[in-house]
This record gives structure tokens, C-alpha cells and sequence, in this order.
């Protein structure tokens, strides 16, 4: 951690290395949480906290500037818990191993927490200073964002002051996000007979792993494999000559995440193993060839487990089976009016096996209200021909764009007089809390910027460390340039 509290701008890394020094997967933020508190109250600020515990922390403005508009600047608490499956790491109470990787900073083999770490170091690094140039400023760092955006669902009007606020969770320098897409959760139940095991069966488990995973909005579109649906391929392509059975499945840890690994133990005829080997094998070998150029690390391990007490029926097997297999999967549409921006999305992203039934929870994305409810209308057909229950929750809306924005319009002109050349105006496959914002404030003006962060949401993400440093020499040029209150 030495040698990132040393990088340019220091305020800002020596903030990232306790951050990554604290705990703070989604739902476990209150460490970190009550650090950020205890040092703030200690510098003598305003400190709120709300009652799903998103905090608030005001700070007035710098001499002169007092009557420039309120400007909040946001970020979220919480980080993407993901590791290696080798890695031994619990994120509820280990801390980040971060370090420098020539250009970059990375973890060892979980997630970094990037995002959206260094948005909310660089907030509170400003916070701390007493030399930026600020008018009145507030911080708002919301919980639960990974997992749900609990946070951003429970913010109040009233709560804020501000007229203005900057979201720091975007992930590529030099862009200027202005809309985000929306989401909504599908979660399937295939209800499971079980009946006993079969004589003269072994029991083996198949486990896919070694994939990239990552963001399921900004890298749906990159042809990564998924674990989930690669492994019930060949489950269903298998199924007739091996005549397995099925005891447990497994995959996949959260609806926002590419899965990265999945697994199955079934159980078959104890003369089968060399076929069931053979198989996989050759299953391995073709999925290396398919993704040789998006998923070089692509393993399919076989081994031998112990017995269940129990499998599934025939019927069962089959009806699950064939709806993970079918279930649609990755981009949707691109749309036509952001160039290589993805429209509609689905992610399949966890599998898990409980008691009589098996859940399948994927995560709908999209920039417009009628692609995600073309998806969910999909979903239910599904659900209906495989006679199983489907439901939809949690929906958030997306952040519509506002091209006449005037922040986006100081962001922008700002980056062109710092850096000599035009940023790019774009909106995200991905959930900002900017749409949900909008409901108790409307009138506020929004823009997202960052950093150049590469697969978030898994064990690859990194940092870029020169654009850290223009993200952040942007925010301060950023909050000099807010105009005087009306």
C-alpha cells in the first residue's frame, strides 16, 4: 500500500489504500461506513446519516465562493465482491491486497474495488483539503449500490441541498456520461422431485472455471463466456448417451456479474466414467477453440465426489436443464441512436440449488422502458412453456439523457480546455444511481465522470493510474467553473 499512497494525486490514493485497508462488500459497509464518519466529524464537518445508511457530509465553500450553486458530489459505499477460486480471502474481513502493476493498480485475485473506490477517495480527499477551490459542497455516499442500489431507492427530498451533482462511477477517461440504463431482476423457480439414487451409480463433479466474468452491462458486449450457460450445454447435449442424473447445481454469485465458474455433481453408471471423461474433454477442447481469443484460461474439471443422498427425477432434470440452456443470454440489441452503445441486455448470472426447487436469477439492462419489457415478456413465455414461475423485482429506472445539461456542458468544455481536444458524450449500459436521483430531486443537474477502470466486477479489474489523475484534475477545474446561484 506504500506505493499506491505515493501516486499522483496523493490525497486521493492515501484515501483508496484505507479503503481498501477497511471491509466493504455490499451490506457490509458499516466499517467503513463509521471510519468516514469518525474522521469527518473529527475535521469538524456536517455528517448525516439516513435510515438505510447512505451518509451525507457538508462542507462549506472556500473564501469567495460562497454564493456559487451547491454541488453534491457521489459515489457509492459498497464494492463487487469477487475472487479466484483458488484465492482465500473472506471480504467481510480481510482487506484489498492492491498494488501497482506498471500502468495500473490491481488486486491479487479479487476484485480491486475501484469501483467505485477512487470516486469516493477523490471525494473525500476534497473533503480534507484546504487548498481546493470549492463553493458549497456536499458528499453523498450511498450503500448497496452492487447489489440492489438500496441506497439510491431510499434517498429522501430534502435530504440534499444541492443543485448540481457530479456521479463518479463511470469507467472510462475522457468520456462524459449523461444516461444511464435501467434494470429489472428475473428470477425463475424450477420446482425439483427428487427420488433416490440409482444402483450401481458414482458420483462426479464437473466444474467449469478460469473465465474473464466482469461487468454485466459494460462488458455483455465483449463475447465472454458464461459459465452458466456453458456448462448446462453440455449437460443437455450429453444428457442422452451418459443418462445422468443430477443431484446439485451451482453458479454464478451475483445478478450484475458475468459468471465466472459453475458446477454440477451428477451421478452415472460406474462403467461410464472413461465416456464421461472423453466427453468433457472434448467439450473442453471445443470451448477453447469457440473463445481461444475471449477466454484462454477455460477449464472443465471432472472429478470424482461423494454420493448424494438423493437426484433428480427425470422430468425435473430435464425442465431445468432445457430452460437454462434456452434462456437468452448476453446483448439483445445495440441501439440506434449511441453508436456502439448496447440498447438491451440479459445476464444469466446465478444458479443455485435450495431444498425443492432450483433458482435461476438473471439481471435485465436496458437504455429504454420497452426493451426491458420486451425481455421481461420473453422471459415470461419461457416461464410459461416450461410450466415454471418467473418474477420480476426490483426494477430502477434508467437515467434519461438531457443534452442541454449545463453541467455536461462545463464538464465538457472544461476537459477541452485542459486536455486540447473534445471529450465523448455518452450514456452506459449499466446502472448508475443518477435515475433513481431523479425521483426526489428532478430538477437536479447530473453528469457522470471517472477514471479508466477495466473489468469491474471481477478478479481482473484495474485501475488506470495516469487517468485517475486527470479524472481528478477534471473535478477540481470541474467544481472552480460552477456558476453563481441564480
Amino acid at each position: 500500500m506504500t506505493a499506491i499512497s505515493s501516486l499522483y494525486p496523493q490525497p486521493l490514493w492515501q484515501w483508496f489504500a484505507q479503503i481498501c485497508a477497511i471491509p466493504h462488500p455490499s451490506k457490509h459497509e458499516q466499517a467503513l461506513s463509521q471510519h468516514i464518519q469518525a474522521w469527518a466529524r473529527d475535521k469538524g464537518l456536517t455528517v448525516l446519516e439516513d435510515k438505510v445508511g447512505n451518509l451525507i457530509i457538508k462542507k462549506p465553500a472556500t473564501a469567495g465562493m460562497e454564493n456559487r450553486k451547491t454541488v453534491v458530489i457521489q459515489a457509492h459505499l459498497d464494492m463487487v465482491p469477487q475472487k479466484n477460486a483458488d484465492k482465500q480471502h473472506d471480504f467481510t474481513k480481510d482487506p484489498i491486497e492492491a498494488y501497482v502493476d506498471g500502468d495500473w493498480v490491481t488486486a491479487k485475485g479479487t476484485t480491486l474495488g475501484a469501483d467505485n473506490g477512487i470516486g469516493m477517495a477523490s471525494a473525500l480527499a476534497i473533503l480534507g483539503s484546504n487548498e481546493i477551490k470549492h463553493g458549497p459542497l456536499e458528499v453523498l455516499l450511498t450503500v448497496d449500490e452492487e447489489a440492489g442500489m438500496t441506497g439510491a431507492f431510499a434517498l429522501e427530498a430534502g435530504m440534499l441541498e444541492a443543485e448540481i451533482l457530479i456521479n463518479t462511477d463511470s469507467e472510462q477517461e475522457g468520456e462524459i456520461y449523461m444516461g444511464c440504463a435501467g434494470g429489472v431482476d428475473a428470477e425463475f423457480t424450477v420446482p425439483v422431485q427428487w427420488q433416490p439414487l440409482p444402483a450401481g451409480h458414482q458420483a462426479y463433479r464437473l466444474t467449469i472455471s478460469g473465465l474473464k466474468g466482469g461487468h454485466s452491462g459494460v462488458n455483455i458486449h465483449l463475447g465472454r463466456g458464461n459459465a452458466n450457460k456453458l456448462l448446462a450445454r453440455f449437460l443437455v447435449e450429453q444428457a442422452s448417451e451418459l443418462d445422468f442424473k443430477v443431484s446439485e447445481i451451482a453458479g454464478g454469485s451475483l445478478r450484475n456479474a458475468i459468471p465466472r465458474e459453475a458446477e454440477v455433481v451428477i451421478t452415472l453408471a460406474a462403467d461410464k466414467r472413461a465416456l464421461l471423461e472423453e466427453k468433457a474433454a472434448a467439450y473442453q477442447a471445443l470451448l477453447q477453440q469457440e473463445l481461444s481469443a475471449t477466454e484462454p484460461a477455460l477449464k472443465l474439471a471432472v472429478t470424482e465426489t461423494i454420493l448424494p443422498a438423493q437426484v433428480m427425477s427425470t422430468e425435473s432434470q430435464q425442465c431445468l436443464l432445457n430452460l437454462i440452456n434456452v434462456c437468452p443470454n448476453g446483448v439483445m440489441r445495440m441501439s440506434d441512436d449511441i453508436a456502439g452503445v448496447v440498447e438491451t441486455s440479459l445476464n444469466l448470472g446465478v444458479i443455485t440449488t435450495q431444498g425443492d426447487s432450483v433458482q435461476v436469477l438473471c439481471l435485465i439492462r436496458s437504455l429504454i422502458d420497452s426493451g426491458r419489457e420486451q425481455i421481461e415478456s420473453m422471459l415470461a413465455s419461457l416461464a410459461a412453456l416450461a410450466q415454471v414461475n418467473v418474477k420480476f423485482s426490483g426494477a430502477y429506472p434508467g437515467w434519461k439523457p438531457d443534452p442541454s445539461s449545463p453541467v455536461m456542458a462545463i464538464v465538457k468544455d472544461t476537459y477541452q480546455d485542459i486536455y486540447n481536444k473534445e471529450p465523448v458524450i455518452m450514456v452506459i449500459h449499466a446502472g448508475l444511481e443518477c435515475g433513481l436521483f431523479k425521483k426526489p430531486y428532478p430538477e437536479m443537474d447530473m453528469v457522470s465522470i471517472g477514471p479508466t477502470i477495466r473489468y469491474p466486477h471481477g478478479p481482473d479489474e484495474m485501475v488506470n493510474i495516469e487517468t485517475v489523475g486527470q479524472y481528478w484534475q477534471l473535478l477540481l477545474a470541474v467544481l472552480e467553473r460552477i456558476p453563481e446561484k441564480a
